[in-house]
């Protein structure tokens, strides 16, 4: 096996930074957050898109919220057959280990994974649909909700229809999990779907009374 590169210079004087100022101005929290566990309020579920920076969004402190992120923030139907799941395994880890008290979906403006998916869905990826496109498989979770999108005319309105339905359909696939929706049923958890416009720096939140998003 290949052996592992250094770090890039930039990001090696990246980190001495971090720690000769914000660790060492820190260093009895972090310390505390070593030893103490971790106890998050909430997990959130957001695209790996680099743009999207969670907890500046929510101005959140280390050990606020678990994260994981994924390609369009996607949550896969509860599939117990003995195969690993990724997304799945931290939202169990999530709800039944660390009993975070809210849940929260959050998409985004301008999602590569989404556009891919509306390519897909139209034909013009074929790479996409080939079998051996991890890519490809993964946004099969979202291709049910093309059928809604696919009649909208206008390329912009169409992949942001598409990518609130993201989310959406994660909200629902979550439900999906015995345990997780024992707990929203007895209050002990609640779901959040949330969008958020990344030039405009907007944030629209699922309103499951109405079946729309709202600005906050």
């Amino acid at each position: 096996m290949q052996q592992a590169k250094p770090l890039p210079s930039y990001l090696v004087q990246r980190y001495h930074g971090w720690k000769a100022t914000t660790y060492s101005e820190n260093r009895a929290w972090y310390r505390k957050l070593a030893n103490g566990g971790q106890h998050p309020r909430a997990m959130v579920i957001s695209c790996c898109d680099s743009r999207v920076h969670v907890t500046s969004i929510f101005g959140a402190d280390q050990g606020e919220f678990f994260i994981h992120r994924n390609i369009a923030s996607l949550v896969p139907a509860y599939e117990p057959d003995g195969n690993p799941h990724g997304t799945s395994a931290a939202v169990e880890y999530a709800v039944q280990v660390l009993e975070v008290a809210h849940l929260i979906v959050l998409g985004h403006s301008n999602c590569g994974g989404v556009q891919g998916c509306l390519n897909m869905c139209a034909g013009n990826a074929p790479g996409l649909d080939a079998k051996d496109s991890f890519v490809g498989r993964w946004m099969d979770i979202l291709r049910p909700k093309y059928e809604l999108v696919k009649d909208v005319a206008d390329p912009e309105e169409q992949l942001q229809q598409l990518e609130k339905h993201a989310v959406t359909i994660s909200l629902e696939n979550l439900m999906t999990f015995p345990w997780l929706a024992e707990k929203v049923a007895s209050g002990e958890l609640t779901l959040h779907g949330m969008w958020t416009d990344i030039g405009e720096g907007g944030l629209e939140y699922y309103n499951p009374a109405v079946a729309e998003f709202e600005t906050v």
